[in-house]
């Protein structure tokens, strides 16, 4: 059974390594090996003392320990280490879902947020709870999704600080998702790959693995501290029979995750806050640049800031973002991501505030501007 076709990867994999001024990243800026160990305390000595042979399963208990005790009331033992982050979406579809359940899933998304639902359920089976749209924002109503239950819904599928739009519902709103999801006996996966990236003015909100046991949840060190390379990631699982059906899955994917990685994601975790006050400084200067920006260009683009995480969804008043992405990127060598691949409109894109060279690469973009027409414009 053929899946439908990963959009976003496919176009970094085109674009990403051979266009140098880039304005769609969803990760932070990254650290090299040398300045990780240096931060953490580690030498090199005791990451070439490393063996390579095959880890836990579960992952490394050190690790699982360190991670749970930033979970209040999570232990250990419902911590599962995985392969990559992404691994933990395929993980958890298969473990909950049969064909013929009905998924919810928050959109626009994540390709693999939907993706895979649709994959497993069929994409008849997978409805789509959609953002509103706001003069200089984003709604999530609640209301919307209780109208899209019905009695073969088995799954809710979030994603926050959420990727593309960086809303981050209340902890109101957050409790309440959760009262949804109990009162029905629904699952909730629930993806916090951008968990802390909150930027100030923005009231934090708990990890959903702290409110209910009917979540599973998905976080990791990608994004929040800018470590994609490590593909270091968890799945926090609280009941015991789906923690169990998880890891059976796990022993056909990635079986136990790579040694060198979890040595280095240890070292990352006690440097974690160091890291994350360092990106969302970061963010919150970009973004003062980026506002600048919009306001120079009112009728070209609809910005809502985000409220949370390192990507923001712009609107752009052109016939195609697909045609001026492509035009950009062979014409300036400016990289942006059109929303289509992320469940959006053709007139919106995906921006990314969370690299140091943002700067560099939106005044690329407004040279372009300055020098080009568009086409509608």
């Amino acid at each position: 059974m053929k899946i439908a076709p990963f959009a976003t990867e496919h176009f970094f994999a085109e674009y990403e390594f051979t266009t140098p001024y880039q304005l769609c990243n969803s990760d932070c800026e990254t650290v090299t090996v040398a300045e990780l160990l240096a931060l953490s305390g580690t030498t090199l000595d005791e990451l070439g003392r490393l063996t390579l042979g095959y880890t836990e399963s579960q992952g490394n208990p050190v690790l699982r320990e360190a991670i749970a005790a930033a979970y209040a009331g999570i232990s250990a033992e419902q911590i599962i280490m995985l392969g990559t982050p992404v691994e933990g979406i395929y993980l958890t579809a298969r473990a909950l879902l049969e064909p013929g359940d009905d998924v919810i899933v928050l959109t626009p998304a994540y390709d693999a947020l939907i993706n895979l639902f649709e994959h497993i359920v069929s994409a008849e089976n997978v409805k789509k709870w959609a953002f509103r749209p706001t003069a200089t924002g984003w709604q999530l109503d609640l209301d919307d999704l209780r109208s899209l239950l019905t009695p073969k819904t088995r799954l809710v599928v979030v994603n926050f600080p959420h990727n593309p739009t960086g809303y981050l519902p209340t902890p109101d709103q957050l409790a309440e998702l959760v009262r949804i999801v109990e009162q029905h006996n629904l699952w909730l996966f629930y993806d916090e790959m951008y968990y802390g990236l909150v930027h100030s003015g923005t009231p934090p909100i708990s990890s959903a693995a702290e409110m209910t046991n009917r979540a599973v949840v998905l976080s990791g060190l990608s994004k929040t501290v800018g470590l994609p390379g490590l593909r270091a990631g968890w799945l926090v699982v609280q009941d015991r029979a789906l923690h169990d059906d998880i890891m059976n899955w796990k022993f056909y994917t990635s079986i136990c995750p790579p040694a060198p990685s979890e040595f280095l994601a240890l070292a990352a975790w006690q440097v974690r806050d160091q890291l994350l006050d360092r990106n969302i400084g970061r963010i919150e200067q970009n973004l003062q640049i980026a506002t600048a920006f919009f306001a120079r260009w009112p009728d070209l683009f609809t910005w809502r800031r985000p409220l949370a995480g390192s990507v923001a969804l712009v609107g752009v008043a052109v016939p195609s973002v697909t045609a001026l992405s492509q035009r950009l990127a062979a014409e300036a060598g400016v990289l942006i991501q059109p929303a289509t691949m992320l469940g959006g409109t053709d007139q919106q894109m995906r921006m990314g505030f969370g690299r140091e060279a943002f700067p560099d690469a939106l005044q690329q973009f407004e040279r372009y501007l300055q020098h080009n027409s568009l086409p509608g414009k």
